[in-house]
């Protein structure tokens, strides 16, 4: 094995960018991709077990009103059909999910203003008067410092919010100029201030990434040194700009989570619904490739398909909350078992 493959191994980091590309080109070779998939793989052993934590994740609005490239749910296509899940009806999939044993509920959606932090935080209130022993992650968007202040205090626990690249001119290719990639960075930077288990992540394949691309996310991660990161194939989606760009390689996703898991040993790392849409074992391989968590859809299975972000989004099945059981056996045929705890990331 090479010198900077071992190193990298050993330190949890190189040196520059350059590095690091070199680093994946090296991955390209099976035998230096399989002995940092065997090494990323003893390092969540060392940290979390055989354990993949469950998240339920609940899509409660496609509303948005931003216009990014890549994502079927922005502004733009007037071919969406919107829909918004009232607070009772959030409740009422958070008490599903508790019956089923989740102890994490996810509640992600578009930008959508109509929840304002007013009615966010009186939603997060609600939801952790009625299942103290549960963790809740948001995953809604870019917003204010005063915001985030605001729904941590009402009992938010974790924030996702991918940084999709770290490049500022592959940034500008992927989103509209009212939107930058300085804001970005600055609200995971606010996120992880007021003591979110924050989450950071970037598709892979999007529309003129590159290895330097990569590269640079891969620095990214290292300084920000988020809790938890989320990675997946770009899929296009028939409404976007983007609709014939030829979809993100499922390869290079599982080569990349091994690169993360040992750049971050203690990160808490999903395996994506996009890697089970464009592979029917994608999700098992990439836990297999150092991933530690499912978030299985706990959404009313009536707007499940309403919240397509991209073409063929995948959410029955395995993929579905009711389907917990043939995950369950999916996971455990692998080497793996479910966990239903709150599956907090190690503290660094």
């Amino acid at each position: 094995m090479t010198d900077l493959v071992e190193r990298f191994v050993r330190e949890h980091k190189l040196a520059n960018e350059k590095e690091y590309e070199e680093l994946l080109t090296r991955m390209e070779e099976p035998a230096a991709a399989e002995y940092l998939r065997t090494e990323a793989v003893a390092l969540r052993k060392q940290y979390y077990g055989n354990k993949v934590y469950v998240r339920g994740l609940i899509e409660f609005t496609n509303y948005c009103k931003n216009g990014c490239y890549y994502c079927g749910i922005n502004r733009e296509n007037d071919r969406a059909v919107r829909y918004r899940l009232t607070a009772e009806e959030i409740l009422k999939c958070c008490e599903n999910g508790r019956q089923l044993g989740f102890r994490t509920f996810v509640l992600q959606g578009g930008e959508d203003p109509f929840f304002t932090d007013e009615r966010l935080a009186d939603l997060i209130f609600r939801i952790k008067e009625a299942y103290p022993d549960c963790a809740l992650t948001l995953s809604v968007g870019e917003r204010s410092a005063e915001s985030y202040r605001r729904l941590r205090e009402a009992g938010a626990d974790r924030y996702l919010l991918r940084h999709e690249t770290a490049d500022e001119a592959h940034y500008g290719c992927l989103h509209p100029a009212s939107m930058s990639l300085a804001a970005r960075k600055q609200c995971l930077h606010e996120l992880k201030n007021l003591g979110f288990q924050t989450g950071a992540g970037f598709m892979v394949g999007s529309p003129g990434q590159t290895y330097k691309e990569l590269s640079r996310d891969l620095i990214f991660l290292k300084e920000l040194q988020p809790e938890m990161v989320g990675i997946g194939p770009f899929i296009p989606h028939r409404n976007t700009r983007f609709a014939k760009e030829t979809a993100g390689s499922v390869e290079l996703t599982l080569r990349l989570l091994s690169v993360i898991r040992v750049l971050l040993p203690k990160a808490l790392i999903p395996a994506t619904t996009a890697l089970g849409t464009l592979e029917p074992d994608g999700r098992e391989r990439g836990i297999a490739a150092g991933a530690n968590v499912v978030m299985p859809n706990l959404s009313p299975e009536k707007k499940r398909e309403q919240y397509s972000l991209y073409d063929n989004k995948l959410s029955e099945g395995a993929e579905a909350a009711e389907g917990l059981g043939i995950l369950a056996q999916n996971m455990k045929a692998w080497g793996y078992h479910l966990n239903m705890e709150r599956g907090d990331a190690v503290v660094f």
